[in-house]
């Protein structure tokens, strides 16, 4: 190799330039550059490390940073050597004469200008091309990664019969191979020839030996292994029959088994005879087979590859498509439902018979004590201006829903953290000492009961009733329902950038919080308070404060007296965002939700698993499936496009909002793909049983699987392959009545459902319903088992399915809502106001004869000075009659026609169910009569259970004495009925 640094003596040596300062100048002025973004780039991996290491995740960072960095230096290494080495062959084995022509004459200027820095110019072109094949190397980590820790999924496809982890794991990889080694051929090719054509080895102009021997020879090699790639692609093309995506449906089709697939088979095999001749080529110095090998193999391509496919599914497959398709459809419809976890839903016929009757009211009150009224996206304002003691405290847009045990009985509440929003501090005292190191947290948890309740659950209530937060002039005593617990909250989702805590030895506290908030949220006064956690990087050294001064362009890191020896940095707060740093190979839910758990504050986010690989099922975009009228962003990052076709709930994530501590749990321990992830990034996923009982508390069936799963079911509940291609009874998912082009979100409810051995149980559901497709009548309520601390009915799916038409859906009922006389009456006076009011979530009930609905209105009275809606009425229908009322038991009275005054049990004290008999005027049933004074009895019973475990005998006592006396009347309505 020694002879490419030789001036070659056929050579006229250069002339010598002038300006050798000026390029000194351009030198150091591109030195200063490279150090420059050298000294960012080490900056931010340096940081980067310090930061995953101080949150115990030192090990997935030195994993991601080998496995990168292996990946550019193996491939770009390959790039650079390939393509030098052909290079440097290409100059050594060029003629040694070059014939005198004007086609060589003219390229001599070229020669001259190259000789000089050939060198240069061989190290330089082998070090690009080797650095941008080793960046795009690097994003194919995660195909590395699956495929040296992949395992099988004991499950083989339906058309080659191959394991199924051969699709999600090995495959993407060998394509990246096979793709690789067909980029390096191309331009190993053209540098050759390049090189040859510059020195005369290549003579276009010339009418016989157009090539010397020596390219020849060099570039049918390169072009035998390009071939020889190709027919390496055509062979893995053919498994990416079983997940293409076609109109009909993702997966093989019948032009595919019948087509497509055999001219895979005879390109491949056009291929390697292509390849052999052009390797042959070395040596018998003719261009005839190859070019003819060639030529046949881009003709196959056409013909086969493209003219022929369109005749078969022209004139074999659409004169008889279902017949044809339907074997094909059928393994899709099994793939899919296997893929998506939906071929376990249990399907029951369901037939709406509800009518109205006057003695109703007490059960359908019971049945409904527990209907989230209110709308989580509604309140939002509602909660700042009861919760909020100073303007920079704020709360999410849409407020997240949970279930608590308060005094026995299983609560939904609505429930929004009361975060630091730096964007309200007036702008004259936004600066960076106030915004990085004195404003840095949010303080505490606000939560109201979702059915409008107050703590015992017996009365119903006309305003907020709230679970957690500071006192209101409703309620002038703070209210804390959720126990004692850790109040900070330093991450969240509207954290700022980054905090600069820690006070010096002997310092003041200078970060300001929230306290003494028990007397009145009027008197709350600020106080100052140091983070003492260990959720952030120290920077107490010169070295760390000079690489993050660098990685956020701030000197103030160097030169505050606010960072001290005991200074931490607080960033990457987000909890969504820190999970997907944390465990980057997952696709996190866009909810994460709070919950406290054993006295912290936890961000609970669940983490999926997803590919676009599982053969046969059918793929579709993730943003389309989840997408509906609460959604701000789609979950999806880890794929190159939104598209999947499986998914899994593998993890469940919890972020301290104290000191961001993340922690992974296996959810699903029996997906393969988290358990090659697991391989690969050993020890950052603690096994199921490794859940705290309190946390179980709080974990729920996730929101984007089930949006995902509702979409596909919507069609893949046909398990018919004629139906399906008929599109027989396919269902769609309702566009939410009041937001145009978005779907309706499912709602968490607390439904009664079946248990096993007999009798109902309520259970907290997440539930949706469709509606046949483009129509809107109702085809079906499907709900998903939620309580994770049952594992034998936990995300088991059932569909309550209406055979007939005659139940409106969403859409039909909500125009009954507006267009009825009474309610158009009763939100009058709030129209002339300049906020309308405003329908809230449109929920669908079972009940045990029929479907409720029941939909919260909100407004602002006119001339009111609230500045926020507030729960004006409750809409109800039932039975095909429509009720209004203040509250949800009023509304059901509406519909049934009765009176719906509240008595109390006890003759007014409220002390009891505070249902009352429903009616009010002494003319219901019999029936309903004792039906309700049972319900009294026994409220009356836990009202005493509640007043023994507070200390409270004589309470007690009353108590039971007023349960037993309503047992003792509901006994003798029973024998007056007998009678």
């Amino acid at each position: 190799m020694s002879e490419l640094f030789d001036d070659d003596p056929r050579d006229t040596p250069p002339p010598e330039r002038p300006g050798r300062r000026s390029r000194a100048l351009v030198i150091t002025g591109v030195v200063l550059v490279f150090a420059f973004f050298g000294l960012s780039t080490f900056a931010g991996l340096y940081t980067d490390r310090l930061w995953y290491k101080a949150g115990g995740y030192g090990e997935v960072f030195s994993t991601l940073f080998w496995t990168k960095t292996g990946l550019f230096l193996v491939f770009g290494a390959l790039m650079a050597i390939v393509v030098g080495a052909n290079i440097y062959l290409a100059y050594r084995l060029r003629p040694i004469f070059r014939p005198h022509s004007p086609e060589q004459t003219g390229l001599d200027r070229y020669r001259d200008a190259v000789t000089p820095i050939r060198t240069w110019l061989l190290v330089g072109i082998s070090l690009v091309l080797g650095a941008f094949a080793g960046t795009s190397s690097v994003g194919e980590w995660r195909d590395y990664l699956l495929w040296r820790n992949g395992v099988p999924f004991h499950a083989k496809d339906a058309y080659f019969h191959k394991d199924i982890g051969f699709y999600v794991f090995d495959l993407p990889w060998l394509h990246y191979l096979v793709d690789f080694t067909l980029a390096v051929a191309v331009v190993a090719l053209l540098a050759a020839a390049i090189v040859h054509y510059l020195y005369g080895g290549i003579r276009l102009q010339t009418s016989h030996d157009r090539l010397s021997g020596a390219a020849q020879a060099q570039l049918s090699v390169l072009l035998g292994v390009f071939v020889l790639a190709k027919a390496a692609d055509y062979w893995l093309d053919r498994y990416d029959l079983v997940n293409q995506s076609g109109g009909l449906i993702t997966g093989m089709t019948y032009t595919d088994d019948h087509a497509v697939l055999p001219a895979k088979n005879i390109l491949m095999g056009i291929a390697v005879i292509c390849a052999v001749l052009f390797f042959l080529n070395v040596w018998r110095r003719t261009w005839l087979l190859p070019s003819v090998g060639l030529a046949l193999l881009a003709l196959s391509a056409v013909l086969l590859g493209l003219i022929w496919p369109g005749i078969v599914q022209q004139f074999q497959v659409k004169p008889s498509e279902a017949d044809k398709e339907a074997p094909y459809i059928s393994k899709n419809i099994q793939a899919t439902r296997a893929a998506y976890d939906v071929s376990d839903v249990e399907e029951t016929n369901y037939t709406s018979n509800s009518s109205v009757s006057t003695g109703q009211l007490a059960q359908l009150d019971g049945q409904t004590s527990s209907t989230p009224l209110v709308d989580p996206q509604l309140v939002r304002e509602t909660f700042q201006q009861n919760q909020q003691p100073r303007t920079y405290y704020s709360v999410a847009p849409v407020l997240d829903v949970d279930r608590y045990d308060i005094g026995g009985v299983d609560r939904a509440l609505v429930l929004g953290v009361r975060e630091l929003d730096q964007s309200r501090i007036n702008a004259g005292d936004q600066n960076w000492s106030n915004l990085h190191t004195v404003y840095t947290h949010g303080n505490g948890v606000v939560a109201a009961y979702a059915n409008q309740r107050p703590e015992n659950n017996k009365a119903e209530a006309t305003s907020i009733q709230w679970a957690e937060g500071l006192p209101t002039a409703d309620e002038p005593q703070a209210q804390h329902a959720l126990g004692d617990f850790e109040n900070r909250i330093y991450f969240g989702e509207q954290s700022p950038d980054y905090s600069i805590v820690g006070k010096a030895p002997g310092g003041a506290d200078v970060e300001l919080d929230l306290a003494n908030t028990d007397s009145g949220a009027e008197n709350a006064k600020d106080d100052t308070t140091t983070y003492d956690g260990t959720g952030g990087v120290p920077i107490g050294g010169f070295f760390n404060q000079l690489m993050y001064a660098v990685k956020f362009g701030e000197p103030n890191f160097l030169l505050s007296e606010r960072v001290n020896q005991n200074s931490q940095i607080l960033y990457n707060r987000n909890p969504r965002d820190r999970v997907e740093k944390f465990a980057p190979w997952l696709t996190i839910d866009s909810d994460p939700y709070p919950a406290v758990v054993d006295g912290r504050v936890e961000w609970i986010l669940d983490g999926y698993t997803t590919t676009d690989r599982y053969p046969g099922a059918e793929k579709d975009s993730f943003k389309d499936m989840t997408d509906d009228s609460l959604q701000d962003n789609a979950g999806i990052r880890t794929l190159p496009t939104d598209e999947i076709n499986y998914m899994r709930n593998a993890v469940k994530a919890t972020v301290d909002a104290y000191d961001g501590t993340v922690t992974l749990y296996a959810w699903d321990e029996t997906d393969p793909i988290l358990q090659a992830w697991r391989s690969a990034f050993p020890g950052t996923v603690k096994d199921k049983s490794e859940i705290p009982p309190d946390l179980l508390q709080h974990l729920r069936y996730p929101e984007d699987l089930f949006k995902v799963q509702r979409f596909q079911y919507a069609r893949y509940h046909v398990t018919d392959a004629g139906d399906f291609y008929q599109g027989n009874n396919r269902w769609s998912v309702p566009e939410d009545p009041n937001t145009n082009g978005h779907l309706q979100p499912p709602y968490r409810l607390f439904v009664d459902q079946p248990v096993d051995g007999g009798g109902e149980r309520s259970t907290f559901s997440l539930t949706s319903v469709f509606t046949p497709y483009n129509k809107s009548n109702l085809a079906a309520f499907v709900s998903v088992d939620s309580d994770a601390t049952d594992p034998s009915t936990y995300g088991r799916m059932r569909a309550l399915v209406l055979p007939d038409s005659r139940t409106d859906g969403p859409g039909l009922i909500a125009n009954k809502f507006s267009s009825n006389s009474d309610v158009r009456a009763a939100l009058l006076p709030f129209q002339s106001g300049d906020a309308p009011p405003i329908f809230g979530n449109l929920l669908t009930l079972p009940v045990a004869d029929g479907l409720i609905y029941v939909e919260p209105v909100y407004a602002v009275r006119a001339g009111s000075t609230s500045g926020y809606p507030s729960l004006q009425f409750v809409l109800a229908s039932y039975g095909g009659e429509v009720g209004i009322g203040p509250t949800l038991h009023q509304a059901l009275a509406d519909v049934l026609g009765v009176d719906g005054t509240v008595t109390p049990p006890d003759g007014g004290n409220g002390n009891g169910n505070g249902n009352g008999n429903g009616n009010g005027n002494g003319n219901s049933s019999l029936s309903a009569q004792i039906r309700t004074k049972l319900a009294a009895a026994e409220g009356a019973f836990e009202a005493a259970d509640r007043a023994l475990r507070a200390g409270d005998p004589v309470e007690y006592a009353r108590q039971v004495q007023i349960g037993r006396d309503l047992v003792a009347d509901a006994a003798s309505l029973a024998a007056q009925q007998k009678k």
